[in-house]
């Protein structure tokens, strides 16, 4: 397998096998932080939760009607922001070097298309 990373603006999310302990890789604007295998396996399917449960919701809120969702793993903790068409994100690592990140609601949808995408397990 090789060395994948999509990116666009303000947002990041790689894989490359042959770095060893942190194959993975999320970002965005100024920042970006290494992830191993299995935080970036949780990371891509927590995400997908998140935007599915989103999308479900949508038909059950008013329009003005802002929403919150969590979901978490032992690695980690993510949380989706704002209404089900616009949406921040933020994510917090539970457990080894403990890093955080966000992405604003113009990022969030290509990174979550990108993720989808990113089948690398």
């Amino acid at each position: 397998m090789s060395k994948i990373l999509k990116s666009g603006s303000g947002w990041r999310i790689g894989w490359n096998p042959a770095a060893g302990e942190f194959p993975g890789l999320v970002g965005g604007e100024n920042w970006a932080v290494e992830l191993t295998a299995a935080e970036l396996n949780d990371f891509c399917r927590l995400l997908a939760q998140l935007a599915a449960t989103l999308d479900q919701m949508s038909s059950e809120l008013m329009d003005a009607e802002k929403i919150a969702c969590e979901a978490e793993s032992d690695l980690l903790w993510m949380e989706v922001a704002g209404y089900p068409h616009a949406y921040t994100l933020q994510f917090i690592l539970n457990s080894g070097r403990r890093a955080e990140g966000s992405w604003g609601v113009a990022a969030v949808p290509p990174l979550v298309q990108a993720a989808q995408t990113l089948q690398v397990f």
